[in-house]
């Protein structure tokens, strides 16, 4: 199991933010060479987030690199840079099609990486729509992340503390990903000053099944591993019930009941997913 509870995008243009990151307490890290680096910055970015990739020391935290779409002048040399590195995964920007997931993996495997995981932004109208093939075109497939701030733009619509011109993208896009078996992350944050906002969103996030949020900025990463990891009033309950589970099944029982509360065989699934999250946090000592 590996937490993605804070995924934070790193300008791959800036240098002292790429160096400050190795501290920063969040689960992922995103190295950005799209939208937060001018086009005349493109190739200087590219090789400075490689350098800084091959120095490591950035610990447990899970690399990701964000590349230009492979329609741009700078995809393809962005996936051929990327693809070797010691990265996690590749992250594609504004992906709608399953013939476009089928051209995503093949540059990657051309490119040397075909051991490479492959992660996707859904960000526009018809990725939403067509969601569920991309969520289920290929096992390299293994996290969708939202795009709300461009799906906003693209749908015409404005941006609202309770964001209800994307709750039905939101719900559809977690569907499909439990549907097929993947990882989804929520959207960003625009306004990082605003923690309240931010806190009421990573918990509108958590409670519609997303994994994690992605963020802007380092400020928002304890509220985001906060609110998407179990409290420890869930953990002592979790560990509870799975004992007394266990307990009805030696006595041959397929129901109990803990605290007051019924306690069947789903939900005993939850209480173990809720110790192992809990467990895989604990052993990368991240807070």
């Amino acid at each position: 199991m590996t937490p993605r509870r804070s995924v934070l995008y790193v300008p791959g243009a800036n240098a002292r933010a790429l160096q400050k990151a190795r501290d920063i307490g969040c689960d992922a890290l995103v190295f950005d060479l799209e939208d937060a680096v001018a086009p005349e910055e493109k190739v200087n970015a590219r090789e400075r987030v490689a350098g800084m990739v091959r120095a490591g020391g950035y610990g447990h935290r899970e690399l990701v690199v964000r590349v230009n779409g492979l329609a741009t002048e700078w995809g393809r040399g962005d996936v051929a840079a990327m693809a070797e590195l010691p990265v996690a995964a590749l992250l594609f920007p504004k992906v709608e099609t399953a013939a476009q997931m089928g051209e995503i993996v093949a540059r990657v495997d051309a490119a040397g990486g075909a051991a490479r995981a492959v992660w996707i932004l859904v960000e526009t109208p018809l990725g939403v729509r067509n969601v569920d093939a991309l969520a289920a075109a290929t096992e390299r497939l293994t996290v969708l992340a939202m795009g709300t701030s461009d799906l906003v733009n693209a749908l015409r619509g404005r941006h609202r503390a309770d964001r209800a011109g994307v709750t039905y993208a939101l719900q559809r896009c977690v569907i499909a990903a439990r549907a097929a078996g993947k990882e989804i992350l929520d959207g960003v944050h625009l306004e990082f000053r605003d923690m309240e906002g931010f806190r009421a969103a990573c918990e509108q996030g958590r409670d519609l099944g997303f994994d994690g949020k992605t963020l802007i900025h380092p400020t928002q990463v304890p509220v985001a591993n906060e609110v998407f990891a179990p409290t420890p009033e869930e953990i002592a309950f979790a560990r509870r019930a799975k004992a007394a589970w266990d307990a009805a099944r030696a006595a041959g029982r397929g129901v109990v009941e803990v605290d007051g509360r019924l306690v069947e065989n789903m939900h005993v699934e939850e209480a173990e997913r809720a110790l192992a999250f809990a467990a895989a946090i604990t052993a990368r000592g991240a807070g």
